[in-house]
């Protein structure tokens, strides 16, 4: 039985990333950010790569200065994922990165400068058709924001979010996302709510900061799964002091366990005890790490003993039950074939991916009918 989210998302207007769709009935997408120096353009558009072969979907790169604009202008030749350039104060980089063929301009129109240089960033976004990203976050709101309220809270965040899109709108700019994101948990839950109701543009998710793999992970699950749930987000970010390609591991899985994304493979593996008949945790670690590059969605069933594993078998395109001398594998719910231990890891590889074939060439076929 196929898991059917029952998510009620949000309804916000669609807004296109390049050749992604963001917001209104569009998937919701995944980001991460490069850490390298922009103006290393082979050491970025590598990372790039990483990304792209991780899933990504759309890959925001910071532009400090004129020569990092000149050298995005190189890396977006490179790469085929749609790129947000982060811009801040120099709204000459904005106007110079809009020509290069940026895909969206991640700026905050208050720290831009004077009126007129933020007319001027909205004009080159209209011309070349660029959506632009609001970000506020709550270690950097205005000073006078920051004498208004005692210290950072949902309220001032949802201000400062509002008195950017009022910017935007006044000179009748409506191509735009937003996002609210702080480190504390409760307080971007609250923002993000608060500005839910406020617009009706998509919406950005993240828990900024949110710290090492393990415990940024857990943060960023607790946080963005809350908001999901709540139907709020149409693209995520999970910022982790770790390798950017884990950011977007962690983002899939996030929405694969919702039911919202269906990319790659939902493992179903149990914690294993004394009942296991082979060793469950090496197992379908190494599996995992050995069919990251499927894109293809399928469910996986790891199960170490029969008491769990027939039922979790049967729901799966591929399950393993541990039993005695042998292990037995299912697939699309039936009993297929048995498999000693030494022997799970390479047979169970081969079976995922003649069953990864099996899928795309239906879905090839529908499409050729179609």
């Amino acid at each position: 039985m196929k898991f059917e989210s029952p998510i009620v998302r949000r309804k916000s207007r669609q807004i296109m990333v390049g050749n992604v769709a963001v917001g209104g009935d569009a998937p919701i997408s995944v980001q991460s950010m490069t850490n390298t120096e922009t103006t290393d353009v082979a050491a970025t558009v590598a990372q790039i790569k990483q990304l792209e072969d991780a899933g990504v979907d759309i890959v925001r790169v910071s532009v400090p200065s004129m020569e990092a604009a000149e050298s995005f202008g190189e890396i977006k030749k490179l790469v085929d994922v749609p790129l947000v350039a982060d811009i801040h104060f120099d709204y000459k980089i904005a106007l110079r990165v809009a020509e290069l063929g940026v895909d969206c301009l991640r700026i905050n129109p208050g720290n831009i400068g004077r009126e007129d240089r933020i007319k001027a960033v909205i004009d080159a976004a209209v011309k070349h058709g660029i959506p632009i990203r609001i970000g506020v976050n709550a270690g950097s709101l205005e000073k006078d924001l920051q004498r208004k309220y005692p210290e950072p809270n949902a309220d001032a965040m949802v201000e400062s979010a509002m008195r950017h899109v009022g910017i935007l709108q006044k000179y009748g700019f409506e191509n735009f996302k937003v996002s609210v994101k702080a480190s504390n948990v409760f307080m971007a839950i609250e923002a993000y709510r608060k500005l839910a109701v406020l617009i009706d543009q998509p919406i950005h998710l993240g828990i900024t900061e949110a710290g090492a793999l393990r415990s940024g992970t857990v943060k960023s699950a607790v946080g963005l799964g809350a908001l999901l749930m709540d139907g709020i987000g149409d693209t995520l970010r999970v910022s982790l002091a770790a390798d950017p390609v884990e950011e977007v591991k962690v983002g899939f899985d996030i929405l694969r366990s919702l039911g919202l994304r269906t990319k790659g493979i939902n493992f179903i593996a149990c914690p294993s005890c004394s009942r296991q008949n082979f060793d469950v945790i090496s197992t379908v670690n190494e599996l995992e790490r050995r069919l990251e590059d499927i894109k293809t969605p399928l469910d996986v069933a790891i199960i170490g003993c029969i008491v769990n594993g027939p039922g979790e078998a049967k729901a799966v395109d591929i399950g393993l039950t541990g039993g005695t001398p042998n292990n037995l594998v299912y697939v699309d719910g039936k009993p297929d074939h048995k498999l000693k231990a030494d022997e799970l890891v390479d047979a169970l590889e081969k079976r995922v991916r003649e069953k990864v074939a099996e899928k795309e060439a239906a879905e090839q076929n529908i499409i050729h009918k179609a």
